[in-house]
């Protein structure tokens, strides 16, 4: 495995780049990036529909999950290249009411382990974070969706930049291994 990792580092430091190009791009054009991101789940499930109603049409048994999947699959595609902005509200409230039910259940996981874990204030604490992010979302969709579009930059730029450390290391340790012993 080293061996092919080794001699394919230039593969890991490509995916490095372009993670951190698009990290890059979620800071300077929030906009266009989640826009870009609906278009891609639009694209996705569209992909994803029309496969599966290839795949019900080819089996002989007729799978009723494929056709339904692949009708709800190659709808929500096609809604979400007609209303891409919609998609992406919709988007967004699923999101918060994800960060709400689990902050709530984080607090609730918190109240109960406070007797047997010292450090349940910060399971308390991510809870009310998660509750607060949600009801960020629902009450200011654009600061919502601007905040998940940087965090999801952040992430890229950070990924992208370990990943490009560690092309370059296995670059290094290439040259290594082609020496003989």
């Amino acid at each position: 495995m080293l061996h092919s990792l080794t001699a394919n580092w230039w593969a890991l430091a490509l995916r490095g780049l372009v993670a951190v190009l698009f990290g890059l791009l979620t800071f300077f054009l929030p906009g266009i990036t989640l826009v870009t991101l609906v278009l891609l789940f639009g694209a996705y499930a569209l992909v994803d529909g029309v496969f599966n109603l290839v795949a019900f049409f080819r089996v002989a048994s007729h799978q009723w999950a494929l056709l339904i999947e692949g009708v709800i699959g190659t709808i929500a595609g096609l809604l979400t290249f007609v209303w891409p902005a919609m998609t992406a509200i919709v988007l967004l409230y699923v999101i918060a009411f994800w960060a709400i039910l689990t902050g709530i259940f984080e607090i609730i996981a918190g109240i109960l382990l406070r007797k047997a874990v010292t450090t349940e204030w910060l399971l308390l604490l991510t809870g009310v974070l998660s509750v607060l992010f949600g009801f960020l979302i629902v009450f200011a969709p654009g600061a919502g969706a601007l905040a998940i579009v940087l965090w999801i930059g952040a992430y890229a730029l950070v990924f992208g930049i370990f990943m490009l450390a560690l092309a370059f290391r296995l670059r290094g340790h290439r040259r290594l291994i082609a020496q003989p012993t």
